[in-house]
Formats: structure tokens, C-alpha cells, sequence
């Protein structure tokens, strides 16, 4: 069974928001406002909208790949 892997590429994050705008159950923004994955959910939690955050994300800073 593949599982989906998310990664935020913290050096390439610029804090856009929009990746915790589009999947507010799978990212949050950490104290200096870049991407962050919840706790427990760097598989993306099911959330369907995880692709579409890293679509939107205008830096391409999110990866979402199969395992």
C-alpha cells in the first residue's frame, strides 16, 4: 500500500500562507509565519485539498509524493 509523503522546503518557504489558507488541516505557519506540516499529519491526514495547497503555493516549496 503507497501512502502520501508531504515535505515543506523551509529554505524556499516564503510565508505566502497559502498552503495553510487552501488545507487548514494539514499546514499552519510556525512564529516567523513559514509552512509548517501538523503534528501527525505529514501524510496529509486524507485531506484531498493537500495537492491543490501545493499547487498554489506561488514558491513550489511543497512536495507531495507517493511512498
Amino acid at each position: 500500500m503507497t501512502s502520501t509523503v508531504i515535505h515543506v522546503e523551509k529554505d524556499r518557504c516564503v510565508g505566502a500562507g497559502m498552503c495553510a489558507l487552501t488545507a487548514p488541516r494539514v499546514f499552519t505557519q510556525d512564529d516567523d509565519g513559514l509552512s509548517e506540516i501538523l503534528p501527525g499529519r505529514q501524510d496529509g491526514g486524507g485531506d484531498p485539498l493537500v495537492r491543490e495547497a501545493a499547487r498554489a503555493c506561488p514558491v513550489r516549496a511543497i512536495s507531495v509524493d507517493k511512498d
